[in-house]
């Protein structure tokens, strides 16, 4: 008995199509293994139709007020929650993570931040009007951008889909999406929900791979693009948009330290940083898998890290004692068991290392010690289940080993010396520092990082900026 696969769509100018030219891509569930569902692997052709959509439908949200456009983002946010069941569903088999994880931890943020981007539509900021040259007043006016294209990443295909169409259309900007050719049956869903919310072409889903998105950037339409992806696909989008000169908007690799004092509360340190460090099988940017620890409590951390490693469960989307889920691919499952693999003689696996069963993309919560600076373990972003720990002897080496990787997107600082934590959020070269914890989230708070972790902040206010532009008018009191 043949089971019929799920057919996913385009959603370009309020109406659902397949590919152009027919292509589609198989979309595989990670927890089983096994393909869903299939969707359109777009080309030159659907990116066009969708600029054209979202570039006809932009003067008119443009001139929308801000109330109107509030009003439409708290519609949606409260559709989403009416559908909260659904979506964490597909989000599910896009991606293998557990479902009341999902419900709990990732659907009511993201309806959150729905809603704040809806208030923050009504608070343009900007200098206030005056004469700042006689005879002459100054006015500010904060406008939208244009059309936006924006390449989504598959940890969290929802909640990074939030994070790109929010502000965006908050602004008054139209918006093309492109979500991960893995993951894209969350985003058509919500693309399904928004149908009847957004005038036709504000908001326009293209499915597709690389060269889709790499179609998307570089097309002459959009004004801005933002992407949410590895450091590569940040560089060569940066490269492409400069090409006519675009706005660019990237949230790329991380590598965050994790930085325990002898002083710090252990088990509390422990117990936060596991579930910091694996939770979504370690697939997130700000994941705290580069631990720090001060040589005097090393090897009783290591201890019970290790322990609370073999605690930690993952498993299938159903199960409601796991974690976390697989991996994304097979690609990432051999990516994460290679750095293993690689481990230099020094090095030592404390827990776990290996991957759980044959079916679907799970590995094991894995803790690795005896690590130096230059391993690559250290200096690269595994993006999986794999926490690594190292030694230090003070302040100062703490920061230079904290510091001395290319990524500076989120950090954390464990100890109940106000001065010290003071001082390390001062010297850390992150976009985030957290003290005595790790990876919590505010809409009101800017997300992004320096170096090779990108540039623009996602959430807050001036996330919501990183979409408007800046236009000065200045009018002769003489008439």
């Amino acid at each position: 008995m043949t089971t019929e696969l799920r057919r996913l769509r385009n959603y370009i100018g309020g109406e659902f199509k397949d590919a152009a030219d027919g292509r589609t891509t198989e979309v595989v569930n990670p927890a089983t293994g096994e393909v869903y569902a299939t969707a359109p692997l777009s080309g030159q052709a659907d990116v066009d139709a969708a600029m054209a959509a979202a570039a006809a439908a932009f003067p008119g949200w443009r001139d929308t007020t801000p109330s109107e456009r509030q009003k439409a983002l708290l519609k949606i946010a409260d559709a989403f929650e009416a559908r909260a069941e659904e979506l964490v569903a597909a989000e599910s088999e896009n991606t293998g993570k557990p479902l009341a994880l999902t419900a709990s931890e990732e659907l009511p943020p993201m309806v959150d931040q729905i809603r704040f981007f809806a208030g923050a539509a009504r608070l343009l900021e900007g200098r206030s009007a005056g004469e700042y040259m006689d005879g002459m007043t100054s006015i500010i006016r904060r406008e939208p951008v244009g059309v936006c294209a924006q390449v989504a990443p598959w940890n969290y295909p929802m909640m990074m889909a939030v994070w790109k169409f929010a502000p965006a259309i908050a602004a008054g900007n139209t918006v093309v999406l492109k979500p991960s050719d893995t993951t894209p049956a969350s985003t058509v869903l919500m693309a399904e929900i928004i149908d009847s919310i957004l005038p036709k072409g504000v908001f326009n889903v293209v499915c597709g791979d690389r060269e889709t998105g790499k179609a998307m950037v570089e097309h002459s339409t959009p004004a801005m693009a933002s992407i949410t992806g590895s450091v590569r696909a940040g560089m060569q989008v940066a490269e492409s948009a400069s090409k006519d000169v675009k706005r660019v908007h990237l949230e790329l690799g991380g590598k965050a330290p994790v930085v325990v004092f002898e002083d710090a509360d252990l088990a509390k340190a422990v117990e936060d940083i596991a579930v910091a460090g694996y939770f979504n099988a370690g697939q997130d940017c700000t994941a705290a898998t580069r631990v720090l620890v001060h040589e005097s409590i090393h090897d009783e951390f290591v201890a019970a890290l290790a322990k609370a490693a073999a605690e930690t469960k993952t498993g299938q989307p159903d199960d409601e004692d796991v974690l976390y889920g697989p991996l994304n691919n097979p690609n990432q499952l051999k990516q994460v068991a290679g750095f293993i693999e690689r481990l230099p003689a020094h090095a030592k696996v404390e827990a776990g290392g290996h991957r759980v069963g044959d079916k679907g993309f799970f590995y094991a919560p894995t803790v690795v010690s005896g690590l130096k600076q230059d391993d690559e373990i250290i200096q690269n972003e595994v993006f999986g289940p794999v926490i690594t720990v190292q030694s230090f002897s003070d302040e100062s080496q703490a920061l230079e080993y904290a510091n001395g990787v290319e990524f500076a997107l989120a950090s954390s600082v464990w100890t109940k010396d106000h001065g010290r934590a003071m001082r390390m959020s001062k010297n850390l070269d992150f976009g985030c520092v957290w003290i005595n914890t790790h990876i919590p989230l505010v809409a009101e708070m800017p997300h992004g990082g320096f170096k090779k972790s990108g540039y623009g902040k996602d959430l807050s206010a001036y996330g919501f900026e990183d979409y408007t532009r800046i236009k000065h008018v200045m009018t002769s009191l003489d008439g």
